[in-house]
């Protein structure tokens, strides 16, 4: 098996693990109830999705 002949650098290891790193999720603005969403779902709050509703969510008493 082939074997590196000299080490790597600190810079050339950490250009390699340029992109090893999580993104933070974008969050778009439900037009119906105006709470924080993944964009293209529906609203979990609202149950909206389109300006329809999709999906029944249980009131929190």
């Amino acid at each position: 098996m082939p074997n590196p002949k000299r080490r790597h650098s600190k810079s050339r290891r950490n250009k390699r693990r340029a992109h090893d790193f999580l993104h933070v999720r974008s969050a778009s603005e439900c037009p119906n109830c105006h709470e924080a969403k993944l964009p293209h779902r529906a609203c979990p709050h609202c149950g909206f999705y389109a300006g329809r509703a999709v999906m029944e969510v249980p009131e929190e008493a």
